[in-house]
């Protein structure tokens, strides 16, 4: 079974290693994950894949299709739903099953996946790092304006209009975004913790997916004290 649960985001801590270097983590509630659903690609869904669930939602608050889903695996629907797609693997886990952190018992590093803090309508200062306008002498109040857009718009063959993709103002934040390669500190299985290096995407108390990392390299710098 591949190493993958869902969590909430509890918030930033650190720990302190036994030679007394300062590590700084995040705290992870990771579980416990009901499993739902195993796919089979022999099966009408044509892919490998266990679809887990994290934290129980009121039956009155719950759709019909989803809290019958749910007692297809004798539990109640869940909040939170997501897929760990499998590549040529068989789920050894059974519909109805619970999931726990000690599945990231032997794990070092982990990617986590969240939505980033929203941040609303934000300039281009902010939004992409622009450096403003002079603030010299005959210079309007314009110095965290972007100036222009036109001298860039046109582009042989595609006409003369500002391209879908240009740096300008806009919305900023609440977006998915995937956070790579951080070593996992330490696993806490009776409160269900994980404390993952280094900061994670979204704010305490938001929802996120912790899983192995796929790229991470094995071996460990020699140098500084391994957290």
């Amino acid at each position: 079974m591949y190493p993958a649960l869902i969590g909430k985001k509890i918030g930033m801590t650190q720990i302190f290693a036994e030679e007394g270097a300062v590590c700084p983590v995040t705290v992870v509630r990771a579980g416990p994950c009901v499993v739902l659903q195993v796919k089979n690609i022999d099966g009408k869904d044509g892919y490998d894949a266990v679809q887990i669930g994290f934290e129980d939602v009121k039956i009155a608050r719950a759709a019909k299709p989803a809290i019958g889903h749910a007692e297809r695996a004798k539990t109640e629907p869940k909040k939170i739903v997501r897929e760990i797609r499998l590549d040529d693997q068989n789920a050894d886990v059974e519909v109805g099953s619970t999931m726990t952190v000690e599945l990231f018992q032997d794990i070092k590093f982990v990617d986590v996946i969240g939505t980033t803090k929203g941040k609303g309508f934000a300039g281009g200062v902010k939004r992409h790092g622009f450096k403003g306008q002079p603030a010299s002498h005959g210079v309007e109040r314009k110095h965290r304006s972007p100036g222009s857009i036109g001298g860039h718009g046109t582009d042989l063959g595609h006409g003369g209009n500002i391209k879908k993709g240009k740096k300008m103002a806009g919305h900023m934040g609440s977006e998915r975004s995937t956070s790579r390669n951080h070593r996992l500190v330490g696993i806490d299985a009776e409160n269900n913790l994980l404390l993952i290096k280094g900061s994670l995407p979204g704010p305490n108390g938001g929802y996120l997916f912790v899983r192995k990392s796929r790229t991470a390299k094995s071996k460990i710098s020699s140098g500084g004290t391994g957290l």
